[in-house]
Order: C-alpha cells, then structure tokens, then sequence
C-alpha cells in the first residue's frame, strides 16, 4: 500500500487552479472527483463513496483537468516580483 503525491491542474469557472493531493491510486476518474471540494472526504479509507462523474463536475464549472505524479516535471523557481503598490 504505497501513498504517493499527484498535482491536480484544472480550471473552475475559467480560473486555472491546482492542488496536491496524496492517494494510494490516481487516474482521470479520481482527479474529477477531487477537485475543487466537490467529491465527498471519507472518513476512513475502507468507506466506500459515490465518485463525482465528469458530467457532474463539468455542471459545477470545472473543466480541463489534467493530473500528474508530483515531482515528475522539475521545478524551476521564478523570481519574485511585488505586487504594485497601491
């Protein structure tokens, strides 16, 4: 029973977001689950729950999700810019 980390990127409501989820299996299914607080936590990880279909999350404004392993494309630091001042 290995746990690993996944990045979910995805769109809601047209505004790109992304978390870090860790689970013991990743595929499309599950990452239109999770996102955006949608799909319902366990309690446990032996509760079995109804997943959150494509159609159904797509009705509540996601689109575009993509998943990947964490740490599976480098990550390159940009400089930090402050925001302008007011």
């Amino acid at each position: 029973m290995k746990n690993s980390l996944y990045v979910i990127e995805y769109e809601y409501h047209h505004v790109p977001k992304s978390f870090i989820i860790r689970a013991e299996v990743m595929n499309n299914a599950e990452a239109w689950h999770w996102d955006a607080g949608i799909g319902i936590i366990p309690r446990s990880r032996n509760e079995k729950i109804k997943r959150i279909s494509k159609p159904l999350a797509e009705r509540y404004g996601l689109e575009n999700v993509k998943w990947r392993p964490s740490g599976s494309i480098p990550f390159i630091a940009k400089p930090y810019v402050p925001p302008p001042p007011e």
